[in-house]
């Protein structure tokens, strides 16, 4: 029997699963995470305004894992022997005949007094931090923005904290406190959003104006203090600041032999192998890929990724040349809590409408048609899966 073992319990991991299950029924699957559960990312932005909590992002996955025949081993990964055949995590050892790496990446905190900023998309209880933070507030300066990672273009997620900016500003009216409050976006470029395509850089961008939120851009971030965003052209007082930095690879990605790219990110070919490591893998945020410098970090690229690379796998095990190659496409919805402009970009071509309610909604409805496959309760006549220690 085959063994495969998937590290990671997100995007990636989840269509790694469905896809082995799928081509191979009898492959033995083994799932490593620090915990059995799914947030929903793309729903974070709905926290703040209490369209969404905790136990509507965050999915238990024992269920799924019983119907996928998934071994469940609790703990985290902290490097690999064998070229890829023996993860090494905080439980022991898991051996494996191939290997997925779909653990994601982490924000670079390097900027001096990060933390004195909220990072939203880190998970639920940041999005609640931002939540409390605004109701406290009876007035004030609410400061957000984001970075990338200057050794690796794609290492970087915008799109969500255009999000929370738009959120924010209709969270605030809805609420009759918008006159009190003045926003300012930052960003140490010139025209953020570019991997949007331009046309959506300027649809955002005009967006603000017409929103009253103020711009602070094309100025390297310096560091934050308690109530201050300082950057090289200049400082501003801020009551609250969300700040999404570059990602770069996981840290326990050092203590392995992993080809890694300029942002610190594991390297990847066309068919999402990592050279020089025989079946071994990887999708999503964990990966550095080929591709444009906008090709996406996110969840959708990662299911993309995670479908090919399984695939892949699979016929590598079976003796055969992996072929099957990811699309390159960016698709996206960005949400201000009442209508949402769709950005979709290929190599070919981009499009970008204008905000509309109908685009609000089918996000709403994108949620639920994903987490339907995970929801689910466990079968106690069958037993849950048994995690290794």
């Amino acid at each position: 029997m085959k063994r495969v073992t998937i590290i990671g319990a997100g995007f990636a991991a989840l269509t790694a699963i469905r896809t082995l299950r799928a081509k191979d029924k009898a492959i033995h699957l083994t799932v490593i995470a620090p915990r059995p559960e799914f947030l929903f990312y793309p729903s974070l932005i709905w926290i703040p305004s209490g369209l969404r909590s905790n136990d509507d992002v965050v999915v238990p996955l024992e269920g799924f894992f019983q119907r996928m025949r998934v071994n469940f081993h609790a703990g985290e990964a902290l490097g690999l022997e064998d070229r890829g055949r023996t993860v090494l995590t905080s439980q022991g050892k898991v051996q494996n005949d191939g290997l997925i790496i779909a653990c994601g990446g982490r924000y670079i905190k390097k900027l001096p007094g990060i933390e004195h900023a909220i990072t939203p998309c880190e998970g639920v209880a940041e999005a609640e931090a931002v939540r409390d933070r605004l109701k406290a507030l009876d007035s004030g300066t609410v400061a957000i923005g984001f970075a990338g990672n200057p050794q690796e273009a794609a290492a970087v997620r915008g799109g969500p904290m255009f999000e929370f900016l738009f959120g924010v500003h209709n969270q605030l009216k809805r609420e009759g406190r918008r006159e009190r409050f003045r926003l300012i976006f930052f960003n140490p470029m010139s025209e953020p959003g570019k991997r949007l395509g331009a046309k959506a850089v300027k649809g955002l961008m005009g967006r603000m104006a017409a929103l009253g939120i103020e711009t602070h851009l094309g100025h390297k971030l310096t560091r934050f203090e308690a109530n201050k965003v300082i950057t090289a052209g200049g400082e501003f007082h801020a009551d609250l600041i969300l700040f999404m930095p570059g990602m770069t690879g996981a840290a326990w990605f050092d203590q392995t032999d992993l080809p890694r790219s300029p942002g610190g990110m594991i390297q990847a070919d066309a068919h999402c192998r990592v050279p020089g490591f025989e079946h071994v893998y990887v999708a999503g945020d964990a990966g550095s890929f080929p591709g444009p410098d906008w090709l996406p970090k996110q969840a959708h690229m990662a299911d993309l990724q995670a479908a090919a690379g399984s695939k892949n796998l699979l016929a590598e095990l079976d003796g055969h040349t992996p072929e099957k190659t990811f699309r390159t496409e960016l698709i996206c919805v960005v949400d201000d809590l009442e209508t949402g402009v769709l950005v979709a970009r290929t190599p070919q071509r981009t499009l970008v409408l204008p905000p509309l309610r109908v685009f609000h909604w089918s996000k709403r409805l994108l949620e639920w048609w994903y987490l339907r496959k995970y929801r689910g309760p466990l079968n106690t006549t069958q037993g849950a899966p048994v995690p290794r220690r």
